[in-house]
């Protein structure tokens, strides 16, 4: 009697214990399909706001190429300018802005096609970085960066000689900046500097002028020497609204005749930055957009996350 008792317990506890391991693996199979479910849903949600945001892109470049067909010029008056409103969609938002690249100094202006330095736009970017209180002599490394050959500009020009010597080592990337981002990886640019420099500039991939009825007034400070604070306040004060009447009767007194050549009204270049929020995914993206003169649009560059 004693005996079935002993292997009635025993059974028992087997029983506890299979139940037990069985209880686990479940909640475990449980646990792995809800995170497997979840991951779908998060790719979907993912890839949708993707497309969304291409679906804005193009909308967009039809806006750009329409408002070049009714408008001579681009200024801070117009639809672009403002912040877009924000759209609602199906689980999620669209916020976005459209900006003005060639209110900014174009970095790529300091090397000519033929790689030789142009002198103008550097004479241009060194009132920029004087007006900015850092040091002009910045642009040489930037120049070595993006000229061919590897013969190093001086005083504090930089090529492979100084980049493979770090740790990581890279080398030089002798072609066009592709992204502002890319001058923190340029000798004498540290963060403390690029976050100064950074609202200041753009890289568009071939060379552009100032448009003026956008430019921020240290940028059309720097247009020439000794452009006074009290005809700055005059510039902004006269293009508000609709922009200048007409540029050369406005910058013909305070410019050079080879800095008046650095200037325009009309934009070619515009950059894209996009929000799209679908459940809990948000994606930023931003786009680089070409207005081209045939009443068409392209994406020169699109990037995710970053510029």
């Amino acid at each position: 009697m004693i005996k079935n008792y002993k292997n009635k317990g025993v059974a028992m506890i087997t029983a506890m214990m299979i139940v037990a391991i069985v209880s686990l693996i479940t909640i475990n199979l449980l646990w792995e399909n809800t995170l497997n479910t979840r991951k779908v849903i998060t790719n979907i949600n993912r890839d949708q706001a993707i497309q969304v945001a291409i679906g804005v892109e193009s909308w967009v470049k039809e806006l750009l190429i329409q408002d070049a067909k009714i408008s001579e010029s681009d200024h801070l008056g117009e639809f672009w300018a403002r912040q877009l409103p924000n759209l609602p969609i199906d689980g999620g938002l669209i916020k976005g802005e459209i900006y003005d690249l060639q209110s900014n100094f174009n970095i790529n202006n300091l090397v000519k096609k033929n790689g030789e330095v142009d002198q103008n736009q550097l004479k241009f970017f060194e009132r920029i970085l004087s007006n900015l209180n850092l040091n002009p002599i910045i642009a040489n490394a930037i120049i070595d960066w993006i000229d061919s050959d590897q013969y190093t500009t001086y005083p504090d020009g930089a090529e492979d000689d100084i980049y493979t010597k770090l740790n990581p080592a890279y080398r030089a990337a002798n072609q066009k900046i592709i992204s502002v981002s890319e001058l923190l990886a340029i000798s004498s640019i540290n963060m403390e500097v690029y976050e100064i420099m950074e609202p200041y500039v753009t890289s568009i991939p071939e060379y552009s002028k100032i448009n003026v009825n956008t430019a921020p007034p240290l940028i059309l400070k720097s247009l020439d020497d000794g452009i006074s604070e009290s005809q700055i306040k005059r510039l902004i004060e006269e293009r508000r609204g609709t922009g200048y009447d007409d540029i050369t009767v406005t910058f013909k007194p305070i410019l050079d005749s080879n800095n008046l050549l650095n200037v325009t009204n009309k934009t070619n270049y515009f950059q894209l930055k996009l929000q799209v929020e679908i459940d809990n995914i948000s994606i930023l993206m931003y786009s680089m957009i070409k207005r081209e003169p045939q009443n068409s649009a392209s994406i020169v560059y699109r990037s995710f996350g970053t510029i």
